[in-house]
């Protein structure tokens, strides 16, 4: 680890360990499990944590435990399901919280580190650099554009922040991503910073046009995508698709990356229909779904 001592301990008492219970019934239990831990980053002296969305999604309150063993209760206020941040506020006495970057202006090659909890108390932080500034697409009909790469790999649970030299948040870390060598991916703390105040007001980007979701996960082969997974009870399950099941084209336009898919499916609104032309058991196929919004599904 690179960062100095000072460095970590100035940083370190901005992080918190939250633990969530989300009820049985929620949608998103079958996919992410019902009890869930992660890590939270301190960003406001009267209690305001961000943290990654799927470690809070279907709950309303956390529990929240400081570097030094004291637990309180937060409550879960605001969630950007495009962008993938959520916002707790805690009860309690002065928070110690970390500086937000205040600029776009991360680069390529600088130096970062990550602080993640391990549980309760216990937190670990690894260092590397920024290895690129680009565009991320997940299956879960999610994109980021753009991303932070990093080359430090997650300690600990996610939802932590990416933090520089001078001990300011630059993001909130959402994924390892050993596999394809960059490690960590980081959601730029803009995606807060720049639409606190939307966010705590509605409990969204209520800005933001709604677009059409459908509740699958995908994957690209071949110039198809290809239908992994779907959410139970989502469009998608209800209007009969199953994994396996290889989309072609949407509304008779043909697609032939995850990409394109979710770029047509987000120029609708929520509750388009979609007409959605795919191959199964030799034989080319015809299914119209009802979209929804996201943020109404899981609410």
């Amino acid at each position: 680890m690179n960062a100095s001592v000072h460095l970590l301990e100035e940083t370190l008492p901005g992080t918190v360990h939250l633990q969530v219970s989300v009820p049985e019934d929620h949608p998103s239990v079958p996919v992410l499990g019902a009890e869930r831990a992660g890590t939270g980053t301190v960003v406001d002296d009267a209690g305001l944590i961000v943290t990654v969305n799927y470690v809070v999604l279907g709950a309303r309150q956390a529990i929240v435990t400081t570097i030094d063993g004291r637990k309180h209760r937060a409550d879960v206020v605001a969630h950007d399901f495009a962008t993938g941040v959520a916002v707790l506020r805690a009860e309690g006495p002065e928070w110690a919280a970390l500086p937000i970057r205040p600029a776009d202006d991360v680069v390529v090659g600088e130096d970062v580190f990550i602080a993640a909890s391990v549980g309760d108390e216990g937190r670990r932080v690894a260092s590397g650099g920024v290895t690129a500034m680009t565009a991320f697409e997940a299956n879960w009909e999610y994109a980021l554009d753009p991303a932070i790469f990093a080359s430090a790999m997650n300690p600990g649970l996610g939802g932590g922040p990416l933090v520089d030299v001078q001990g300011r948040v630059l993001g909130v870390i959402s994924l390892n991503l050993n596999e394809i060598g960059r490690f960590s991916l980081a959601i730029p703390i803009a995606c807060f910073r720049d639409h606190r105040d939307e966010l705590l007001k509605f409990g969204r980007r209520q800005g933001r046009a709604s677009r059409a979701w459908l509740g699958f996960f995908c994957y690209t082969l071949r110039e198809h995508v290809v239908v992994a997974g779907l959410v139970p009870g989502a469009p998608a399950d209800v209007a009969g698709l199953i994994p396996g099941d290889i989309l072609l084209g949407v509304d008779r336009r043909r697609i032939a990356t995850r990409r394109e898919l979710y770029e047509d499916l987000w120029s609708r609104p929520a509750g388009s229909s979609v007409s959605l032309e795919f191959y199964r058991k030799d034989e080319v196929r015809t299914i119209e779904v009802s979209s929804v919004d996201v943020e109404d599904f899981f609410a």
